[in-house]
């Protein structure tokens, strides 16, 4: 982690926004960027987390949406959907995975146009250590102060059903 700087550079940039007289739209800017911001050290200590388990948090996303299928399998495409993400990464991540051990493509046993993929044994072993360890040193101590998290996840789930996220 880099030295904290003495101020806050998003807070310098609204102030910068509003003296070029974009005041309008300085605090949604600020909001934004903060946003991106905690996305980015967020990542970066889950990422960090996931490491020492050869994991990405992309991969890891895939095994644990397996693990919690009832068969631990879905079609690729239901798991791209689920993920939201373009089906080339999930197919990317299916590549690691199976390369690693971690899962396994099949036929579908009445669609043969769709593939499925699979935890194996270890994939499920490897999801449950991942999970485990970002339970105790991530979502445990996420940084958010207790009574923020449940306003945090109303504020958050309300912008992405606006932006087409989910219906709900």
């Amino acid at each position: 982690m880099a030295t904290p700087l003495p101020r806050d550079p998003i807070a310098d940039a609204r102030g910068n926004w509003e003296r070029a007289g974009w005041s309008d739209v300085a605090a949604p800017m600020a909001a934004v960027t903060a946003i991106m911001r905690t996305q980015q050290l967020l990542l970066a200590r889950v990422e960090g987390v996931l490491k020492p388990f050869g994991l990405t948090f992309a991969r890891y996303e895939l095994l644990a949406l397996l693990s919690f299928a009832r068969s631990g399998a879905l079609p690729m495409n239901k798991a791209s959907a689920l993920l939201q993400v373009h089906p080339t990464s999930v197919t990317n991540a299916v590549d690691r995975l199976q390369d690693a051990g971690l899962v396994v493509r099949s036929r579908h046993p009445t669609d043969g146009r769709t593939t499925l993929v699979e935890l194996t044994r270890q994939g499920k072993t490897l999801a449950r250590q991942a999970t485990l360890a970002l339970n105790e040193e991530v979502f445990a101590s996420s940084g958010f102060p207790e009574q923020d998290v449940d306003d945090l996840i109303q504020i958050l789930g309300r912008f992405r059903r606006n932006a087409g996220d989910f219906t709900d």
